[in-house]
């Protein structure tokens, strides 16, 4: 099959919010928005038409943040991971996400895992695993 991962969809309450943390975190920017949905998208992302399949599928997948009336109420079946490079100082990341309104979760992890669970300002949880060259 050549179906490309397009973009990660996540409910939130306050939608242009949420995408805009998100986009600060990742250093991405707002692709689109309106009030059915804010995309966030990498800084390569283009709209111009991709020609053939193979190089569509190169491509990085966005984020799409929708308005939802309720809020989050219980842990979240999918989330996102996200890991720093090896010549990044791991536990400054997480101190920068923590200032920027991420708050630390338990989910159950033991002590000995190699990652840390936070959540965004709305609650939904991520992982910041440890540091990677790839």
């Amino acid at each position: 099959m050549a179906l490309h991962l397009h973009q990660l969809s996540v409910d939130a309450h306050d939608h242009t919010a949420l995408a805009r943390w998100w986009a600060d975190v990742l250093d991405w920017r707002i692709g689109y928005e309106d009030e059915f949905e804010c995309n966030v998208v990498p800084p390569e992302h283009t709209e111009d038409p991709v020609d053939d399949a193979a190089t569509r599928l190169t491509g990085r997948t966005s984020l799409v943040f929708a308005p939802v009336p309720e809020g989050k109420t219980i842990k979240n079946r999918l989330h996102i991971d996200l890991a720093p490079h090896i010549d990044r100082d791991r536990d400054a990341e997480i101190e920068a996400l923590l200032a920027k309104g991420a708050t630390r979760v338990d989910v159950g992890q033991t002590p000995d895992v190699t990652w840390t669970v936070l959540a965004d300002p709305e609650g939904n949880e991520f992982c910041v695993l440890s540091s990677r060259d790839r």
